[in-house]
C-alpha cells in the first residue's frame, strides 16, 4: 500500500540508491573437516548485499519498520548476538538517531545507517502467523477443560556430559528423574495424559484443544472468558521435542488437496478437517510432538491495539514484527525481503522467535489479530530472497576477523 504524506499526496519513498550485484564473502562457510560447535550466520557464511537495493518503500511501511526498530533498541542492544554478525555496541548510533529521526524520511534513516547482508544463500521462505482469539478463562469453569501451562520448572537442559549437544551445539532440553538419569522432558501425548496435572502450572484454562492447538503455533493469543475479560498471554519456552508440522502429515496420507475428502493444506483447512474427525484429528494433533508453554502478558501487553509480547518484551507490530532464528539473524535487526507474494515484501524488524523458526532464511510474518489477520497468516507461503540489515561497519569488522 501507498504511504500518506504531508497535504494528503499519497507517494512511495524511492531509496535512490543503484542496485549492485553482491560481492564476495566476507566470512566464507566453515571447512567441512572443521566441525562447527554451534551453527549461526558466520558458520555457514556472510557475504555483502548490495548497498540497500533501488527499493520502492512505501512511507507508512518506512514509518512502521523505524517505529518497531526504535522500540526494540533498548532491549535488542543489550543482548548478546547469537549470529555472530553484531556487537551490542554497534546499535548503539543508529539506536540513537532513531528515536529523533524524522518519521517523514524514515526510509533515508535506513539507507543511512545501515548495510546490507546475506546469509548462507539468502534463499528465503515465509510464513505468517497471528494472534488469535480463543475461548478461554484465567479459573476452570465448566465447559473450559483444556489447561494452559506455565513453563515446568524441572524443564532444564542436560548438564555438560549427562547427553550429547545438539545439532546447534546446545544442550537439549529435558529433565532429571527420580534416579538423576536426564532424560527426554513430556511430549504433547503424556502432558495431555496428565503428566503435569497437579503440579500447580495452570495460568488458564481453554474450552477448545483444537484451538489452543493452534494458538501454541502461533505462540501467543488472546483469552477471551465468557464475562467478556480477556487475558493475553505468549511464548515462554517448549518442551524440546522437534516440531512437527501436521499439514506435512496430512499431505503424506493423501489428505491434502481439493478432490473428494481431501482438504485445503491451508490452517483453515487443517482445523476443518480435526472438527469433523474428532479422533483422528486428536492423533493427527499428537504426531507433533513439541508442547508450549506460556505466561500471562496481560500487564505487558493489556492494550487491544497493541500486538503481543515477542521476544524482545515489547509488543510486536503488524505486518512489520518477523519472527527469526536469532542463530542467523540479529533480534531487533531490519530486514528486507523480496517474495513471490508482494504483500509479505519489504522493510520487516526481527523482534521475535518461534519454535517451528528455526535455521537461515527461515522467517514467521506478523499480521496481527482478526478475521483478515487469521486468513493472510494461515496461507501465508512465500519464496524469495532476504537481505540483512546490520550497522555499517559491520561488514569490515568480519572482513577484518
Amino acid at each position: 500500500m501507498m504511504g500518506r504524506i504531508a497535504g494528503g499526496r499519497a507517494a512511495a519513498l524511492v531509496l535512490a540508491l543503484s542496485l549492485l550485484s553482491a560481492c564476495g564473502q566476507i566470512v566464507p562457510p566453515a571447512k567441512q573437516q572443521k566441525p562447527v560447535v554451534a551453527a549461526n550466520a558466520v558458520s555457514i557464511g556472510v557475504r555483502r548485499g548490495p548497498p540497500l537495493p533501488g527499493l520502492t518503500i512505501p512511507l507508512s511501511g518506512a514509518r512502521r519498520a523505524l517505529n518497531a526498530f526504535a522500540a526494540s533498541c533498548a532491549r535488542a542492544s543489550l543482548r548478546p548476538d547469537t549470529s555472530g554478525l553484531t556487537q551490542p555496541q554497534d546499535w548503539a548510533a543508529p539506536c540513537q538517531a532513531a528515536g529523533t529521526w524524522p518519521r517523514d524520511d524514515a526510509a533515508r534513516f535506513f539507507a543511512t545507517w545501515f548495510e546490507t547482508a546475506i546469509v548462507g544463500t539468502g534463499t528465503t521462505y515465509v510464513t505468517g502467523y497471528f494472534e488469535p482469539e480463543i475461548a478461554g478463562s484465567r479459573s476452570h469453569l465448566p465447559g473450559f477443560d483444556v489447561p494452559i501451562y506455565r513453563l515446568p520448572p524441572d524443564l532444564v537442559r542436560a548438564r555438560p556430559g549427562d547427553a550429547p549437544p545438539g545439532p546447534d551445539g546446545r544442550q537439549p532440553l529435558g529433565r532429571y528423574d527420580a534416579n538423576g538419569i536426564f532424560v527426554p522432558y513430556w511430549d504433547r501425548a503424556q502432558i495431555e495424559d496428565g503428566a503435569l496435572a497437579g503440579k500447580g502450572l495452570e495460568i488458564g484454562w481453554a474450552a477448545d484443544p483444537a484451538e489452543l492447538f493452534f494458538l501454541q503455533v502461533q505462540g501467543s493469543g488472546r483469552l477471551r472468558a465468557p464475562d467478556g475479560t480477556v487475558m493475553r498471554i505468549g511464548y515462554a519456552g517448549e518442551n524440546g521435542w522437534a516440531y512437527t508440522g501436521i499439514g506435512s502429515v496430512m499431505n503424506g496420507l493423501g489428505l491434502i488437496g481439493s478432490g473428494p475428502g481431501q482438504y485445503a493444506g491451508s490452517m483453515q483447512g487443517i482445523l476443518r478437517y480435526i472438527r469433523e474427525n474428532p479422533a483422528q484429528g486428536r492423533a493427527l494433533m499428537r504426531q507433533n510432538r513439541s508442547f508450549i508453554f506460556f505466561r500471562d502478558t496481560t500487564a505487558i501487553a493489556g492494550d487491544p491495539t497493541t500486538g503481543p509480547v515477542g521476544a524482545l518484551s515489547v509488543p510486536v507490530t503488524p505486518r512489520v514484527t518477523l519472527a527469526v532464528d536469532p542463530a542467523f539473524v540479529p533480534l531487533g535487526a531490519p530486514v528486507f525481503l523480496t517474495t513471490d507474494r508482494p504483500d509479505v515484501g519489504g522493510l520487516w524488524v526481527a523482534q521475535d522467535t518461534g519454535g517451528a523458526i528455526k535455521g537461515a532464511n527461515r522467517f514467521d510474518s506478523f499480521w496481527g489479530a482478526g478475521a483478515e489477520a487469521r486468513h493472510i497468516a494461515g496461507g501465508m507461503s512465500a519464496h524469495g530472497q532476504a537481505l540483512i540489515l546490520v550497522p555499517r561497519g559491520v561488514l569490515a569488522r568480519l572482513r577484518a576477523r
